[in-house]
């Protein structure tokens, strides 16, 4: 009997599991894949997640295996470019982009080094109900032999299309459908003296451009949903396309060179789920999905690995850990859903943008918003807004909202 079984290992599932073994329980993680390999990923660890990282003891690896530090960025949303850093929090200052590769395995190895028992190749085919709680699983090893395991807390961590959320029809609720298609490949040649990112609303793309492992540049490119069967009939050509409206980068994307395949996807749906019920809880994904284009995903899960494990180890109801990440979340999940929509910017957005050029601290300051280190509400508030664009700005923002709903 363990306490608590995890289902999937990758990013959520090995930092629940290293966590919860660290308190003292003792954990079982499954997961189909072997380690290290690969999976879809904006591969980008948001500061605050980077922060998590360095407090568990997991950063170090991530810089041993030659992981690029982003601590500048250059923010091309069009009307203005935006130049800055990120500001400090708890410790940690700059956005790194591991390949998965190096990621899952550290925090897989850290899990096992805690305590934890990681079976790799372990497929689940149900859970086992007594009633109407979940008391286990049963599933298969790699050799196709058949096991039961039993837990008293079984916690999907099996990505957006979950088993686990699944079999215990977990609702769903702020639901969004898929709104953007998403590309995304890595070239060698590429000079990135940060992270880039660029918003080109009327070719309706949003592009990123980010260091990551062996000196190569990963680039990334949103486009509306609709738009999928143009991307997979020529991905390259899709690809390049964009980063040709982006400053100079498509120039300096071609004096490269292609390092691996295009990654691509239609997948990028919106949703929570209620996170826990009895015998059961979800972290990362299976719980909580969002729209890519943020590049949020990583940081949360690990956020949400931390908040669940401080409900479990400290005996609160679950009730808790589902209003905790919902708070967290549900600002960067409504801005986010905003900005894969490729809506039209609002004239208070194109005012701030402009507002802040020419003023470092609080170009440093948004970038803090950005990545999730500076909570929005706390930023987007009107006093704020006034100290920024003064009473003038509001009042011709508010006009040009009026003639634009008239």
């Amino acid at each position: 009997m363990y306490d608590v079984i995890v289902v999937g290992a990758r990013v959520a599932g090995a930092s629940t599991a290293l966590l919860l073994a660290r308190r003292g329980l003792k954990v079982l993680a499954v997961d189909r894949a072997t380690f290290p390999s690969d999976t879809l990923s904006t591969h980008q660890v948001q500061v605050p997640g980077v922060a998590r990282l360095r407090r568990w003891g997991i950063l170090d690896g991530v810089l041993a295996a030659g992981t690029p530090a982003a601590a500048e960025v250059r923010f091309d949303p069009g009307p203005v470019v935006l130049r800055g850093r990120y500001p400090e929090f708890e410790g940690a200052s700059a956005v790194y982009s591991p390949r998965r590769t190096i990621l899952d395995k550290l925090l897989v190895d850290a899990a096992r080094s805690a305590g934890a028992e990681v079976r790799e190749r372990f497929a689940v085919d149900e859970l086992v109900f007594d009633g109407g709680r979940v008391t286990g699983i049963r599933g298969r090893e790699g050799d196709g032999r058949a096991v039961s395991e039993a837990a008293r807390l079984v916690v999907g961590a099996d990505g957006r299309h979950s088993l686990v959320a699944k079999a215990v029809a977990a609702p769903a609720y702020h639901v969004k459908p898929a709104l953007s298609t998403a590309y995304y490949t890595y070239w060698s040649g590429v000079g990135l003296g940060g992270g880039e990112m660029y918003s080109r609303n009327c070719l309706k793309r949003i592009v990123g451009a980010w260091p990551t492992n062996d000196g190569l540049a990963m680039t990334y490119v949103a486009a509306p949903a609709s738009e999928f069967p143009t991307f997979r009939a020529e991905p390259e050509a899709a690809i390049l396309a964009a980063l040709d409206s982006c400053g100079d980068l498509g120039e300096r994307v071609r004096a490269g060179e292609r390092a691996d395949r295009v990654f691509g996807t239609a997948d990028t749906q919106n949703r929570f789920h209620k996170p826990y019920g009895p015998g059961w809880a979800l972290v990362g994904d299976a719980g909580l999905v969002m729209d890519p284009v943020t590049g949020v995903g990583i940081a949360d899960a690990l956020r949400d690995a931390e908040l669940l494990t401080d409900a479990v180890v400290g005996g609160m109801p679950l009730a808790g850990y589902q209003a905790a990440r919902d708070a967290a979340a549900l600002p960067m999940y409504e801005m986010t859903t905003d900005l894969a929509s490729f809506a039209p910017p609002r004239p208070e957005q194109e005012m701030l943008l402009r507002a802040l050029e020419g003023d470092q601290a609080e170009i440093d300051r948004f970038l803090s918003v950005l990545t999730g280190s500076l909570p929005i509400a706390e930023y987007f508030t009107a006093r704020n807004m006034l100290r920024l664009v003064g009473v003038r700005g509001l009042w011709r923002a508010m006009r040009a909202q009026r003639k634009m709903r008239a």
